[in-house]
């Protein structure tokens, strides 16, 4: 069990437990004022915006020498279990489990010692709000939510996670909790980027809310240090690690040349012929690698980066997938990508053509039939005007596509909208019948 194996680690090592609070701690970020339980900063070195609910504590047991929780890695093991404080806001630093969780309940995954903790006034998923009332007016050009996790291990116990940003699930947001298996109990921060339809939302509202809750009542525990939003982020001012990895294929552990490696702010690279990757000057903290290759579902592994290039490395595991039918018959089989044809835009323009959604109404049909199945809708245009123009435009479209199929009766988790513009060509941009071509959206199947 967890806790016993916390609290034996905690008397071997008795000082890291138990005499953090005090010490000293360095940060390179302008966030600096850990005690109180807000905090917002503008035009600092890391964001134009730096909006931050709850304290900075190591889920009130404070910081080891010298650590940093926005270049460091992970914390060290702490103790189990612990007491809420009066003063922490609600949800913060204490022990959160499924809304639908019930401790008479059998658990064919198992679960960890946290769910024997279950107290209903303290334990319930609560709706964050971030005050925003001071983007008002400002231009988004990014934005990056960042989360001070412990313990999430949604692969151990078959746990789903929902997030809902402002109301709106966060598809991608939940892939990326939902590949997490952190043990110890330790925590790090994960930092998620927000896709373009919430823009909108952050320079409107006063407060913005977040949740996280548990679909299926798993017993898998989980706590929350603190939040930050940031707007307009600055990459290059952040502390940097290297990744290193391999891509492999289940249970025969062959290496898998040509895969797709990804992160979440969509940085690629292409795995060589032995199945390794590099991925240089990501930004510190805990980072989910994906990887894809045609004949296989999708696969997930974390990564838990600090600066340079001593970082743990990273494998990601991909199993073969079975074959389906879409469109006409066809065979399709996991990991491929399919154009959809007769996807129509006026130019310029987001707003789904009628004859876009006869297309679209295959997608529905072949989600249905598949009810495993979970897809990307990537959209793409030739490479005229600005490349950020043309990212954030064939993200409205393809945001528009996938919208419509949600309104079908399709659950939001399944399906994950990417807005690539002018950077993955299939065709050089020269002719007018090339650039064509390049004016697409794209479906790509993630799992069977």
């Amino acid at each position: 069990m967890k806790n016993i194996v916390s609290t034996l680690l905690c008397l071997v090592f008795m000082t890291s437990c138990f005499s953090q609070s005090e010490a000293q701690v360095n940060t390179v970020s302008a966030d600096k004022e850990w005690k109180s339980q807000y905090a917002i900063l503008k035009n600092t070195s890391e964001a134009d915006f730096i909006i931050r609910v709850g304290d900075v504590d190591n889920l009130n047991f404070g910081w080891p020498e010298g650590f940093d929780p926005f270049c460091g890695r992970m914390t060290e093991s702490h103790s189990f279990p612990w007491e809420a404080h009066e003063e922490d806001l609600p949800g913060f630093d204490r022990i959160l489990l499924s809304s639908r969780f019930k401790p008479e309940a059998e658990f064919p995954c198992g679960g960890d010692g946290y769910s024997g903790t279950y107290d209903p006034p303290l334990t319930m998923p609560v709706t964050w709000t971030l005050p925003v009332d001071v983007l008002r007016g400002a231009e988004v050009k990014n934005a990056y939510l960042q989360i001070f996790i412990d313990d999430f291990q949604a692969p151990s116990f078959c746990s789903k996670f929902q997030l809902v940003f402002n109301g709106i699930r966060f598809a991608e947001g939940e892939k990326l909790l939902n590949a997490i298996d952190q043990t110890g109990p330790v925590g790090k921060l994960l930092s998620i980027p927000l896709p373009e339809e919430f823009y909108g939302g952050l320079t409107s509202n006063n407060f913005l809310s977040f949740r996280i809750d548990e679909n299926t009542g798993a017993a898998d525990g989980f706590a929350i240090d603190f939040i930050r939003l940031l707007v307009n982020r600055k990459l290059e001012n952040t502390c940097k690690g290297d990744i290193q990895g391999r891509v492999l294929e289940k249970d025969t552990d062959k290496s898998l040349a040509g895969a797709k490696v990804r992160l979440a702010n969509n940085r690629r690279v292409i795995a060589n012929s032995k199945g390794e990757f590099v991925l240089r000057a990501v930004t510190t903290g805990y980072e989910i690698v994906s990887a894809s290759l045609d004949g296989y579902a999708d696969g997930f592994a974390s990564a838990d980066i600090g600066q340079g290039d001593m970082n743990p490395e990273v494998i990601v595991y991909l199993e073969k997938g079975k074959n389906a039918v879409l469109f006409d018959q066809k065979n399709i089989s996991a990991g491929e990508t399919i154009n959809l044809n007769r996807i129509m835009f006026d130019q310029g323009k987001a707003d789904l053509k009628n004859e876009s959604k006869i297309e679209l109404d295959k997608v529905v049909t072949f989600l249905k039939a598949n009810m495993n199945a979970e897809i990307e809708l990537s959209g793409h245009t030739s490479s005229e005007g600005e490349p950020d123009y043309n990212r954030s435009l064939s993200y409205r479209r393809v945001k528009a596509c996938k919208d419509y199929i949600l309104l079908q009766t399709i659950d939001a988790g399944r399906i994950i909208a990417i807005g690539f513009g002018s950077d993955r060509p299939v065709a050089p941009n020269d002719t007018e019948e090339n650039r064509t071509k390049n004016r697409r959206v794209e479906m790509r199947i993630v799992k069977l």
